[in-house]
């Protein structure tokens, strides 16, 4: 897994872990999420700003330029092509635009679909205060740190396990290389 789709899932992962603390804090038990047809203007809009707050839209940013980027590089053959290709893609931009506010309205949806409003509020309030403010601003350099951890986290786990399986498995007279 590339580092980039590792900082974005880590951020869906921290920002579902975050909400569970600020609602078991606020609520002694959560209520069912809500049903598709039941969610209001006001349900969809809290799920946007919290969407938006929480620093989820961010990793959208970044999949557009990557994309562009792509295209770039498949074209690295055909130089000639350079100068026309940049203002395509710099013409694209409003379309592109319109596709991150897709992204983001779809985002929005799932977010009211899983929780409710009240749900919503709590963590919009958590998102506004100094603490979840601080906490969306060191967001990225958490999900950096926490990709590298990962990485010698998972070698270590690898290289222990199989010193442990072959420990095991001498016990049983088999020998793996």
């Amino acid at each position: 897994m590339s580092p980039r789709r590792s900082r974005i899932l880590l951020a869906g992962l921290l920002a579902a872990s975050l909400a569970t603390p600020v609602l078991a804090q606020t609520k002694p038990a959560a209520p069912a999420a809500p049903q598709a047809g039941t969610i209001t203007p006001t349900h969809l809009a809290l799920a946007k700003e919290v969407m938006l707050s929480s620093g989820i839209a961010r990793s959208f940013d970044s999949i557009l330029p990557a994309f562009g980027e792509q295209i770039k590089q498949a074209a690295v053959t055909r130089p000639e092509l350079s100068k026309d290709l940049g203002e395509v893609l710099e013409k694209l931009q409003p379309e592109l635009e319109l596709q991150k506010q897709r992204i983001i309205e779809i985002a929005s949806r799932i977010y009211a679909n899983k929780l409710t409003e009240a749900e919503l509020r709590d963590i919009a309030t958590f998102f506004r205060s100094p603490a979840g403010k601080r906490y969306v601003e060191t967001q990225p350099q958490v999900l950096d740190d926490m990709v590298q951890a990962m990485q010698t986290w998972t070698q270590e786990v690898s290289e222990y396990m199989m010193v442990r399986v072959r420990a095991e498995m001498g016990k049983r007279g088999h020998q793996l290389q």
